[in-house]
């Protein structure tokens, strides 16, 4: 698989400084914390934002670079927002022709074209409505059609169903899968489900760098952040091993867990679910349990069950109990418990 998209570039003024590869027909989800860059290494691929060094190139075309810089329009890049921005004056059939027209096809060629994505996105009875008439959801629609139309290189989504309903994203994003099979895409989300749904690779930013990337798998079943892990939903804790199958958090607490290939002395994590987390007022003494001194700090509902977050030995975890475990231990903020965690629920991996 070649290589599709390069981003080695640095915008001081946006604290940006990324070097970051996507493989031709691959999609590549961004993810990290508000103000981590992800709109920001958007804007430089498709040309809205223009490093103060650095290049970017699409199939070895250099459209930013040492004195070149290929403006938007010029460059074969798709855009694709959370609000679809469709011209309000323009049907639904000339908004999605627009493009086209705009490269110089004539106006029936292009509406046909356009009529043909149209209905590749199940909205050609929308052809002659106006923007004003058509739901949320209709709009994404076709303004996810009139990216395609032109046959973009790659195309760029900025949290693009995050404006819709609950009911609406699902639908949106199984047509998002189909239609963007084999065409190389990157998309910026705060949501899971859109990088497990569609994304192929994922990479992390924080503070305008790539602190993690690699194949979406791996990164979800072994996040190495903190941010990571709170995206997927799992509890991560940090510390260090002696090559055994334990994590020393401190000098005196240790989780255990199973391991996957080899963990060498130094760094290392523990990954588990928040499910897999009992508390405890009094020591159990099961085995094989971990038992880690912890101090609740917030006690959350989240039907069917509630949060509890839980600090251990300098780091936060949550747990998922029911609400009656809730009521029956009396857990407050500040209250000295003891988390428990199978060994056989605890995932340890190096770093």
């Amino acid at each position: 698989m070649g290589e599709a998209i390069r981003v080695r570039a640095r915008h001081a003024a946006r604290g940006l400084d990324v070097d970051v590869t996507v493989p031709e027909g691959s999609m590549l989800a961004v993810v990290g914390p508000n103000g981590a860059g992800k709109s920001s290494l958007l804007q430089l691929i498709s040309g809205d934002l223009v490093p103060d060094d650095g290049e970017v190139t699409v199939h070895g075309r250099t459209l930013t670079g040492p004195d070149v810089h290929i403006p938007p329009h010029r460059r074969a890049v798709g855009y694709l927002e959370q609000r679809a921005l469709l011209f309000p004056h323009l049907t639904v059939v000339d908004n999605v022709a627009f493009g086209l027209r705009a490269r110089g096809r004539d106006r029936r060629a292009a509406r046909a074209r356009a009529a043909a994505e149209l209905a590749a996105v199940g909205c050609a009875d929308l052809a002659g409505s106006r923007p004003r008439e058509l739901s949320g959801g209709q709009q994404q629609r076709v303004a996810l059609a009139r990216a395609l139309a032109t046959d973009p290189e790659v195309l760029l989504l900025d949290e693009p169903l995050a404006a819709l309903d609950a009911g609406v994203a699902p639908e949106l994003r199984r047509l998002l899968r189909t239609r963007l099979r084999g065409v190389t895409t990157v998309i910026a989300t705060h949501d899971l489900l859109d990088v497990a749904a569609l994304a192929d690779r994922m990479v992390e930013l924080t503070g305008g760098r790539v602190t993690a990337e690699g194949h979406v798998d791996d990164l979800c079943q072994r996040p190495a952040s903190a941010f990571l892990a709170g995206f997927v939903g799992v509890n991560l804790l940090h510390g260090d091993t002696h090559g055994d199958a334990r994590v020393w958090l401190a000098p005196t607490i240790a989780i255990a867990g199973a391991v996957d290939g080899d963990l060498p002395p130094g760094p290392a994590r523990a990954v588990f679910a928040p499910a897999a987390v009992a508390v405890y007022r009094a020591a159990t003494h099961g085995s094989p349990r971990n038992e880690l001194p912890a101090v609740v700090v917030a006690v959350e509902d989240r039907w069917p069950v509630q949060r509890v977050t839980l600090a251990v030995a300098g780091q936060r975890i949550a747990a998922d109990l029911t609400p009656a475990s809730v009521r029956e231990l009396a857990l407050a903020p500040g209250d000295d418990v003891l988390a428990v965690v199978k060994a056989t629920q605890v995932a340890l991996h190096p770093g």
